[in-house]
């Protein structure tokens, strides 16, 4: 299965991936708004990896397989400020 994956112009440490580069027939208008212009980074095999940097590789394959498209967003950060040891 290839893919091709696009970061996002708008948001940070966001990607989407397709089946097909420069298709996103079935990627939602909303989501495409949200996204912003997609610029392209890379063509990746996904049946010849075991897994992806920082996201499931199996959750891609289903996603992407199920609805087209699988979108990427950063994790969470952790409030500093709610840590015990920040109050002195």
């Amino acid at each position: 299965m290839l893919c091709a994956i696009y970061r996002s112009n708008k948001r940070d440490q966001t990607y989407l991936y397709v089946e097909n580069r420069d298709d996103f027939s079935r990627v939602p208008d909303e989501l495409i708004k949200y996204f912003g212009k997609p610029v392209f980074v890379m063509l990746v095999s996904l049946d010849k990896r075991d897994r992806l940097a920082l996201a499931d590789i199996n959750k891609v394959k289903q996603e992407l397989t199920e609805q087209g498209f699988y979108l990427q967003v950063p994790p969470p950060v952790a409030s500093l400020l709610s840590t015990p040891e920040s109050i002195d």
